[in-house]
């Protein structure tokens, strides 16, 4: 059952097209993965698909899910490196939109952000200052946060950018664990065309669609071939 379609969709600012008659749909457990060179479109439709802008023409359809019931992990910045807080209160942020404002959290919101915890193996993190972890650990963090807020459907957006391999490859294991084990949804933004391999379905963007498929047929196809030769780049 697909839970998002998108159908001709076109996005821009203003004048400025990003994304132009696009179509693609997400099913339910799938693992999807969006490339293309800087200036394709992906941070647009990544906005679009959370709800933070609008189209100018074409749909944006949720089925079983809604725009706030998508776990969003960002790229990492400078301010997220240097957040002031303790794991546990950064992991237990990502409840805040369940339920309606309160001023404290439930006993349902802390046994749910211990069980994201437990999901990702950072149990032992719970009482680290965030500052203080490597970038891998970081990750895993916000990745525990963005469960808490939906566990059903994650968006990642160069989840492994500025990670050394290492860190880089036991985040792509937790996440394919993540899809494969809990049916966890995935729609990953990512440079690393080596990461595509371990997805179902590949989104392959030069404004429009330049590819929509299986992985198998992706790595035979022409569009694979343009992108590493550089011919969608602007």
């Amino acid at each position: 059952m697909a839970m998002i379609e998108c159908s001709h969709l076109t996005m821009g600012y203003g004048s400025q097209i990003a994304v132009e008659d696009l179509s693609f749909s997400v099913e339910e457990g799938d693992y999807l993965c969006i490339v293309g060179p800087n200036g394709s479109g992906k941070s647009t439709l990544i906005k679009g698909l959370l709800g933070l802008a609008q189209p100018k023409s074409g749909s944006i359809s949720y089925h079983g899910v809604s725009p706030r019931e998508i776990g969003y992990l960002p790229q990492q910045t400078p301010v997220q490196r240097d957040f002031p807080a303790s794991v546990w209160e950064v992991v237990l942020s990502g409840c805040i939109g369940s339920g309606g404002w309160r001023p404290f959290y439930t006993a349902a919101q802390k046994d749910r952000a211990a069980e994201m915890l437990r999901r990702i193996g950072a149990e032992n993190l719970r009482g680290r200052s965030f500052r203080a972890l490597s970038g891998g650990q970081r990750q895993r963090v916000l990745l525990a946060r963005a469960l808490c807020a939906a566990d059903r459907l994650l968006l990642l957006d160069e989840p492994t950018a500025a990670l050394d391999p290492g860190a880089s490859a036991e985040l792509y294991d937790m996440i394919d664990h993540l899809n494969r084990r809990h049916r966890v949804t995935v729609l990953m933004v990512s440079h690393d065309l080596a990461s595509v391999r371990r997805a179902n379905k590949v989104l392959q963007m030069a404004t429009s669609r330049a590819f929509f498929g299986g992985v198998r047929e992706y790595f035979e196809s022409d569009a694979l071939r343009r992108l590493e030769g550089g011919e969608n780049h602007a």
